[in-house]
C-alpha cells in the first residue's frame, strides 16, 4: 500500500530531465558528447601529458617521422613536437569556441528580449542595428579589426562575438513575441512585477532550450572562423599555437610532410562534428514528438517477449 502510494506521489521528470534521457538515448549525440569532453580533458593536461614546449625549437630533430626520438607524432620545419603543439592548440581553439559562443549568446539575449518584450520603436530600431549587421561582409570585416588592432586572443573574441549575435537575437525576438501574451505574463504585470523581472525571471528561462542548442552549433562556428583567420595569418601569431596556425604553417611543406596538415585538420573536423551532433541531440531532445531511439536487440527482445505470435 506505501508502495503504491509512494509510486502514485512520485514527481514526473522534468524537462531537464526529459532531454538527458533523450539526449543519452542518442547514439550520434553521446559519441559527439564523449569526444568533446576528450579534447576538452587533454587540452585541460597537456601539461602532463608530454614533457615537450609548444614554443620549443630545435632544428636538429626538424621534420622527424612519427614515433622517432620519443615524438609520437614527428615534429615539424622548426623540430617542434607536432603531439605538443596539438595539445596547446586546443586550449586556444576551444577556448575561443566557447568564449564566442557565450559572449554571443548574452548579447543577442539581451538585444533579442528587449526588442521583442517592448516592441514598437524599440523593436524597430534593434531590428534595423540587425539587419545593417548581417548585410556587412564578416570575414573583411574581421580581418580589418585584426590587421589594425593585431591578432590577439582577446581580440578576436571580441570581434567574432560581434559578428555572430544577429541569429541568436532574432532566435529569442522570435520566442519573446509568442511568451509575452502568456496568461502567467499578465498575471505577473497585475502582482507588480516589473518589466525586468518578467523578461529575466520568467520569458527568457522559458526561451533558454533553443538558445541552448544555437549556442552549441556557435561553438563549432566560432572554432572554423578562427581556424580560417589563423590559416590567412591574422588569427592567432608565435609563440602562442592554434589548429589554424599549425595549417598554416603545413601548407608550406605539404609535399615533404603532408601529416603535419592532417593533424590539425583532422582535430578540427573532429570537435566541428562532435558540437554539430550535440546541438542535434539537444534539439532532438527538446522536440515533444521526438520518441526515445531503442536498440535492434532491445526491440526484437520485446518482440519475442510481448508479441502474441512470440515471432
Amino acid at each position: 500500500m506505501e508502495t503504491k502510494k509512494a509510486a502514485e506521489l512520485k514527481k514526473p521528470p522534468g524537462p531537464w530531465a526529459i532531454l538527458w534521457k533523450k539526449f543519452s538515448h542518442n547514439p550520434y549525440a553521446m559519441s559527439g558528447l564523449v569526444v568533446l569532453l576528450f579534447f576538452i580533458v587533454i587540452a585541460a593536461l597537456a601539461p602532463v601529458l608530454t614533457k615537450y614546449k609548444p614554443e620549443a625549437i630545435d632544428l636538429m630533430f626538424a621534420n622527424l617521422k612519427p614515433g622517432v626520438d620519443g615524438h609520437l607524432l614527428g615534429t615539424d620545419e622548426l623540430g617542434r613536437d607536432i603531439l605538443t603543439r596539438l595539445l596547446y592548440s586546443a586550449r586556444i581553439s576551444l577556448m575561443i569556441g566557447f568564449s564566442v559562443a557565450f559572449a554571443s549568446v548574452a548579447i543577442g539575449s539581451i538585444i533579442g528580449a528587449i526588442s521583442g518584450y517592448f516592441g514598437g520603436w524599440v523593436d524597430t530600431i534593434f531590428m534595423r542595428i540587425v539587419d545593417v549587421m548581417n548585410s556587412v561582409p564578416t570575414l573583411f570585416l574581421n580581418i580589418l579589426v585584426l590587421a589594425i588592432f593585431g591578432s590577439r586572443m582577446e581580440y578576436m573574441i571580441m570581434i567574432l562575438a560581434l559578428t555572430s549575435w544577429m541569429s541568436i537575437a532574432r532566435l529569442v525576438r522570435g520566442n519573446f513575441l509568442q511568451l509575452r501574451e502568456m496568461q502567467y505574463v499578465e498575471a505577473a504585470k497585475a502582482i507588480g512585477v516589473s518589466s525586468w523581472g518578467i523578461i529575466f525571471r520568467h520569458l527568457l528561462r522559458n526561451a533558454s532550450f533553443p538558445i541552448i542548442v544555437n549556442a552549441t552549433l556557435m561553438v563549432g562556428g566560432a572554432i572554423l572562423s578562427e581556424s580560417a583567420l589563423s590559416y590567412l595569418g591574422l588569427g592567432i601569431q608565435a609563440p602562442a599555437t592554434s589548429w589554424g596556425l599549425m595549417l598554416s604553417n603545413a601548407q608550406e611543406f605539404m609535399l615533404i610532410d603532408p601529416l603535419q596538415a592532417v593533424y590539425p585538420g583532422l582535430c578540427i573536423l573532429l570537435v566541428v562534428l562532435a558540437v554539430n551532433f550535440i546541438g542535434d541531440g539537444i534539439r532532438d531532445g527538446l522536440d515533444p514528438r521526438q520518441q526515445l531511439t531503442k536498440s535492434r536487440r532491445r526491440l526484437d527482445k520485446w518482440r519475442k517477449n510481448y508479441s502474441k505470435s512470440g515471432n
